[in-house]
């Protein structure tokens, strides 16, 4: 049997729960899943309920967090979880097909001020007209929704593929990548994957790299009423963090074919300063952290040494910090770039998927942020993509929303990817 007459019936089934994809989309979303928390735990535990309501073969394990993270290979975390969940499961195919994973965090970073949200709660899930607001709705649950759905009308239709389709969700995206790492640890692969990260419905077959570090800068504290005789840490600061605004712009002066459109393909960016203990008293001791970003097919021992000789620069030509030298820590969540090749298999799969449900034309282009994307790819070798709705311009900030038409496209586009991928018997 052909493909396309289920083709049009995955199809119908999106179109005919397309008012149940939404409402479920905003009860994810009222889930306050940030990395860390419990909640981050008990919404893999709900997901692996579905996945098991649905037929599929599952998984659902405790992640050994002291073994894990001490592997050589772990990428790191920024977060403490006394426990982590993985969840997997598999709609089992006639064996003779490829498989296909579709891959997707359940993990949320923090509302921030609230206030900034304008009187949307972060996680109420509001609709206004064809936009769902709360946090997490583009970073990723958007993406997560349209490859469950897509996974559900494929099982429920119980169409006969004759590769495996594999959705796996997963904790700690957003902090290093911990669940993914797990996953691939577990022995979960796949012949191809897409993680429907928010790209607005292009195709980025890359991300650029994202190493955290911690600058320590020290002073020498005393009175403010005779902070001349002191040295302050804030002041000390300035200089090294002009020199990062150096280094960034020099690091991309040069950029690779599919990270044009982006003005700061691999930026720079100090997050977090905290400085000084009393209000009178000159700060001996300032701590800044923030991210390194890394090219793709940077090296990243490269792109840590570059950043290390910019401070070291500094120090060097001041008579104090000669004496006191900057600390460079690296720490935290470690993005290695990656990149699937453009003309891999799953690349023109989902183009095709995505031009038979949609009139906007595709674009391809590399992220410029970190994801699990390098995991799958660097430590799994599975030829990945993303591919999802969403601007990830509006992810992690105030207000952030997700168009609920591309949420709908990219479950249609999912759908026809694992029948196209795994194919039909």
């Amino acid at each position: 049997m052909s493909a396309d007459p289920w083709s049009s019936r995955v199809l119908g089934f999106v179109d005919e729960h397309a008012e149940e994809i939404v409402a479920d989309l905003a009860g994810l979303v009222r889930v306050p899943s940030v990395s860390g928390t419990d909640e981050e735990n008990a919404l893999q535990h709900v997901l692996l309920d579905r996945m098991r309501g649905l037929g599929l073969e599952t998984d659902g394990w405790q992640v050994p967090l002291a073994e894990t993270m001490a592997s050589p290979r772990f990428p790191g975390a920024e977060v403490d979880r006394r426990e982590a969940w993985g969840t997997a499961g598999r709609l089992a195919g006639r064996g003779d097909g490829p498989s296909l994973m579709l891959n997707a965090h359940v993990d949320v970073v923090p509302p921030g001020d609230p206030a900034a949200w304008a009187g949307v709660a972060p996680f109420a899930g509001t609709i206004d007209g064809r936009t769902l607001y709360g946090r997490g709705a583009c970073d990723m649950k958007g993406g997560l929704i349209a490859a469950y759905w897509a996974v559900r009308a494929c099982a429920e239709l119980r169409v006969p593929l004759r590769g495996d389709l594999l959705f796996a969700t997963v904790i700690g995206e957003e902090d290093g990548g911990l669940g993914t790492f797990a996953l691939l640890d577990r022995g979960w692969t796949a012949d191809a994957c897409v993680i429907p990260e928010p790209t607005s419905l292009d195709i980025a077959p890359g991300s650029a790299g994202a190493l955290t570090f911690r600058l320590t800068v020290r002073g020498l504290a005393t009175h403010a009423s005779r902070r001349s005789s002191g040295v302050s840490a804030i002041e000390l600061f300035l200089p090294v963090f002009a020199a990062l605004r150096r280094l960034e712009a020099r690091r991309n002066e040069v950029r690779h074919p599919l990270a044009q459109r982006w003005d700061l393909p691999i930026p720079i960016e100090i997050g977090t300063v905290a400085a000084g203990e009393w209000a009178s008293t000159v700060p001996e001791l300032l701590t800044a952290e923030g991210r390194l970003g890394v090219a793709v097919g940077e090296d990243t021992g490269a792109a840590r040494l570059a950043l290390e000789e910019a401070v070291a620069e500094v120090c060097a030509g001041h008579p104090w910090l000669r004496q006191h030298p900057v600390e460079v820590q690296w720490w935290g969540g470690q993005f290695e770039p990656g990149l699937t090749d453009p003309d891999a298999a799953i690349v023109g799969t989902v183009r095709s998927a995505h031009a038979r449900v949609s009139p906007r034309p595709v674009d391809m282009w590399l992220t410029p942020y970190g994801s699990d994307l390098r995991l799958m790819r660097n430590v799994g070798g599975v030829p990945t993509v993303h591919y999802g709705p969403g601007d990830a311009g509006l992810a992690h900030a105030p207000q952030e929303s997700v168009d609920l038409d591309e949420v709908l496209t990219a479950t249609r586009a999912l759908a026809l990817v694992a029948l196209d991928h795994c194919g039909v018997a």
